[in-house]
């Protein structure tokens, strides 16, 4: 079973930036390592659906939200179990409970990597919030 455990939300000013990170735990022996896994990050504002920020296949390919492409970077260490988000520019709707997902698929459809119904393991989630 799959662990994931984020850090480094925190609040911030509008403008200003965060890192997020996530370390992932429970690959045993014989089993798909963390390297063969997609992983997303995914946030929920209060009173409304969850919605995926960012995802990137176990090759480093990206892909982003509309809302967030240019001003976030989502990046991964395989060799480390890790998995960052980088936030720039943060704007008060950028506020949320940001969670750190994986999908055990290597190489799913392009647009899976924004579904959160898609991923299977998840982290406890870490809070952002962004002021004007």
């Amino acid at each position: 079973q799959v662990q994931l455990v984020e850090s480094g939300g925190g609040s911030v000013q509008a403008g200003g930036s965060l890192r997020l990170s996530c370390v992932a735990s429970g690959f045993t022996d014989g089993d798909i390592p963390y390297s063969g896994y997609s992983m997303g990050w995914v946030r929920q504002a209060p009173g409304k659906e969850r919605e995926g920020v960012a995802g990137v296949y176990s090759v480093a390919s990206t892909m982003y939200a509309d809302s967030v492409k240019g001003r976030f970077t989502i990046s991964r260490d395989n060799a480390k179990s890790l998995l960052y988000l980088q936030m720039d520019n943060l704007k008060p709707e950028d506020s949320a409970m940001y969670y750190c997902a994986a999908m055990r698929l290597s190489l799913p459809p392009r647009s899976w990597l924004l579904l959160p119904e898609k991923y299977t393991s998840w982290g406890q989630g870490t809070q952002v919030t962004v002021s004007s």
